[in-house]
C-alpha cells in the first residue's frame, strides 16, 4: 500500500514577541531561520519558519508572533510538548548550553528506552530534545553548534486527549499509522518508514485541565506527504470519514488542508514539494522578507509596520 503519509511536516505556533522568538530557536536551539514571512490571513504579523539547512519536510518548527499576545495554557486537547532529536553523544552539550542560557530544564528522563530533556521556550511551548543514535538526517553547521550536537529535526509530538480512541482510529484507520510502543498511558504511533519524525504520541488524560490557546500553545501539526495527487487521497478518505478537511491551500512553500482530529486539535495535511527554495537560493534561506504575491503591492507599507528583527546564533 502506497503511504500517504510519511512522517511530520512542520509545527505551527503562536508566539508574544519576535525577536525572543527567533533569539530562542536561532540563537540557542541553533535551527536556521529558513524563511521570513507574514501571516497569510494577517500580513502585519509575521510568519517564521526554522528548520534544518535546506528546510527539509520534518525539520520544521514555525510561529506568528503577535506582539504582547497573553500566553496560553497547558492541557487537554492540546499539542502540549514537540519534541526534536539530537544524538546521545550530544546529551550533555545541551544540558550544558541550557544552563547556560539560563533556560531551566527537567530531566534527563526516560521514555521508550530514550532519553530526553524538557523545557519551554519564552513563551510557555513545551520542548523536549530526545537523544538518540537512529536518526541518520544530517545536522546543521551554524558555526556556533558542532554538527555533530546539532538538532535533527523534529521527533515526535505529544497529544493529550481526554479520550484517545476516536483519535488512534483516525491515525491508524485514515492517516495509515501504526502502534509500535505503549507505556505508562503513552501511545506511540509512527507513519511511512518509521523512526524520528515520524512519531506521535498520544496521552490519555481525562483528568486534565481544558488548554488554552495563547502564546507558547501550538496553533497545529502538518503532516507530510509527497504530492498533490497523495494529498487529494487523503482529502477523499477525510471526507469519507467526515472529517470535514478544508479545501486546499496554497502555502507557496506547500499545499495545505486542515481539520481536527477528533479531541480538538488542529491538522494539517502538508505537501513536500515545492520547497522553500522557490523564492530564494537554500544560502539566502532567510534572509530577506517573503510575500506572497497579492501583498507585493504592499510591500513598503507592511515592511515599515513588521518589527526590526536579527537572526544569529549564540
Amino acid at each position: 500500500m502506497e503511504n500517504l503519509i510519511n512522517g511530520l511536516h512542520h509545527i505551527t505556533a503562536l508566539a508574544s514577541d519576535a525577536q525572543r522568538n527567533v533569539d530562542f530557536y536561532v540563537g540557542i536551539l541553533g535551527l536556521k531561520m529558513v524563511k521570513k514571512t507574514v501571516n497569510f490571513d494577517a500580513p502585519d504579523v509575521y510568519h517564521l519558519y526554522y528548520g534544518d539547512e535546506t528546510g527539509s519536510p520534518g525539520s520544521i518548527v514555525t510561529f506568528f508572533p503577535y506582539a504582547g499576545l497573553v500566553r496560553g495554557r497547558k492541557g487537554g486537547g492540546q499539542l502540549t510538548y514537540s519534541a526534536f532529536s539530537i544524538p546521545t553523544a550530544s546529551l550533555s552539550f545541551w544540558m550544558d548550553r541550557l544552563v547556560h542560557f539560563g533556560i531551566p530544564y527537567a530531566g534527563p528522563y526516560r521514555r521508550f528506552n530514550e532519553t530526553y530533556l524538557r523545557f519551554e521556550d519564552y513563551d510557555g511551548m513545551g520542548v523536549e530534545l530526545v537523544a538518540n543514535d537512529i536518526d541518520n538526517r544530517p545536522g546543521w553547521n551554524n558555526g556556533k553548534i558542532p554538527t555533530e550536537y546539532s538538532i535533527r529535526g523534529a521527533y515526535t509530538v505529544s497529544l493529550n486527549e481526554y479520550k484517545i480512541d476516536k483519535t488512534v482510529s483516525l491515525l491508524t484507520d485514515v492517516m495509515q499509522h501504526r502502534l509500535v510502543a505503549e507505556e505508562n498511558g503513552v501511545y506511540r504511533f509512527e507513519a511511512g518508514a518509521g523512526g524520528p519524525g515520524s512519531y506521535v504520541d498520544v496521552l490519555e488524560s481525562p483528568k486534565d485541565i481544558r488548554a488554552l490557546l495563547g502564546a507558547g500553545s501550538v496553533h497545529h501539526v502538518a503532516f507530510a506527504t509527497d504530492s498533490d495527487e497523495t494529498q487529494l487521497e487523503i482529502r477523499e478518505k477525510l471526507l469519507s470519514g467526515s472529517y470535514n478537511p478544508t479545501e486546499v491551500l496554497d502555502r507557496n512553500y506547500f499545499h495545505s488542508i486542515y481539520y481536527r482530529e477528533p479531541g480538538g486539535i488542529l491538522f494539517e495535511i502538508a505537501t513536500n514539494p515545492p520547497g522553500f527554495a522557490v523564492d530564494e537560493s537554500v544560502a539566502e534561506l532567510g534572509t530577506s522578507l517573503k510575500l506572497p504575491e497579492w501583498y507585493e503591492p504592499r510591500r513598503e507599507k507592511i515592511e515599515a509596520e513588521l518589527p526590526t528583527i536579527v537572526a544569529e546564533s549564540k
